[in-house]
């Protein structure tokens, strides 16, 4: 890294890529240890699995995250983690069509259309690729689209909370997007692997919205809410009421995706999964969930005294500050330059992170604090 070689001596903090830094919780990995202990023993021994994903595990998720919405085991896949599903997702759907995306979003609705063929050339002057359909979601319109002027598309992807914005769609927004799926015969992608971060009443899944099981398929990560980043697991779920317009269900065709691409998610981590969501799991992912909202909370009041217009955080681990008037990437670079802080340019999440940057709140506790009177400190002097 450059920055380094200019530096060699500078105690650089990342608060750039959301990885998580808080240990597996000791119910977790003692889990995933005494699974290990058995594969060395006859009676212990597990060879390949169901690539759709263990019985058990299929319905500890159904439970644990759609409780009275519907969702049976057998309609969850579970996988390697949501980035992953998410290509399948575009292989499954192929070229010939076109999606929508939030505008500013994860990057990888994009970059995965761009490899499968759907996205068309880049118009540099833009900032877009011509074949997709940009829905803005910034503060001007409450970080939700204004679904009357977007272009219909075969696919959404809609990511609740959002990366990198932080915000949760409300449940009106959300009715209003699967209304608008309907109307159309759209298929929502709807990612949700920020849901356990959400402290208000905004839906954590989109099928707590009526009739989302008939347009939406939801992927979702054991990465940011357990620590799995590193383990790697995750979960796609698609309804049995989810069909093409000639009638043809869609989950036959993503199963056969699965068998084909996928030898199923490594067991080891499974059992981790399945350790995840007992009683005794849950209380000790939440307290990870709390260590890194309080990191949020920091970071956001650091911001906000000094005048800076601050979103997310709330529900979402990531800060997302506006810089009006400035260059992303030139806020990125005096940062990290003056204070050794690495945080993400807000235009690599489309063009309407432009003026805006990124920090995770996803670093050690002594990290935050560090950080925060680096900050506090650059920005008093630029407006002093």
């Amino acid at each position: 890294m450059m920055h380094l070689k200019r530096h060699p001596h500078a105690n650089v903090i990342d608060l750039g890529v959301g990885d998580t830094t808080q240990p597996l919780p000791t119910t977790v990995t003692a889990s995933m240890a005494d699974f290990v202990h058995g594969l060395s023993t006859a009676s212990g021994y597990k060879g390949y699995g169901p690539e759709q994903g263990e019985k058990a595990l299929r319905k500890a998720i159904s439970v644990a995250f759609y409780k009275d919405m519907g969702i049976k085991p057998s309609e969850v896949f579970v996988s390697d983690g949501a980035q992953c599903d998410i290509t399948r997702l575009q292989l499954l759907m192929g070229p010939n069509l076109k999606i929508a995306v939030q505008d500013p979003s994860f990057p990888a609705y994009i970059d995965s259309s761009v490899i499968i063929g759907q996205a068309g050339k880049f118009v540099d002057n833009a900032g877009k690729y011509k074949n997709i359909e940009y829905m803005t979601c910034g503060p001007q319109t409450n970080f939700f689209p204004d679904l009357p002027s977007i272009s219909r598309t075969e696919l959404i992807f809609f990511n609740s909370p959002n990366n990198p914005t932080g915000h949760a769609a409300t449940r009106k927004q959300l009715e209003q997007l699967v209304d608008f799926a309907r109307l159309n015969g759209s298929i929502i992608i709807f990612d949700s692997a920020y849901a356990a971060y959400i402290t208000d009443d905004s839906p954590k899944s989109i099928y707590e919205i009526p009739g989302a099981r008939e347009v939406a398929i939801e992927v979702s990560s054991f990465s940011k809410f357990a620590g799995f980043t590193g383990v790697r697991l995750g979960w796609t779920v698609v309804p049995e009421e989810l069909l093409y317009s000639n009638g043809f269900p869609v989950m036959h065709d993503f199963n056969r995706i699965m068998c084909t691409c996928f030898n199923g998610a490594s067991s080891i981590a499974q059992a981790g999964g399945l350790a995840c969501l007992s009683p005794e799991g849950l209380r000790a992912i939440q307290s990870l969930v709390d260590y890194y909202m309080e990191n949020a909370r920091m970071l956001v009041d650091a911001l906000t005294s000094l005048g800076l217009t601050v979103y997310g955080g709330k529900n979402a681990p990531y800060v997302w500050v506006h810089f009006p008037g400035s260059k992303s990437w030139n806020i990125f670079a005096e940062i990290l330059e003056k204070t050794h802080i690495i945080t993400v340019p807000g235009s690599g999440f489309g063009p309407g992170g432009e003026g805006y940057i990124r920090i995770s709140a996803f670093g050690l506790r002594h990290s935050i604090i560090e950080a925060s009177q680096r900050l506090k400190y650059l920005i008093y002097q630029k407006q002093n």
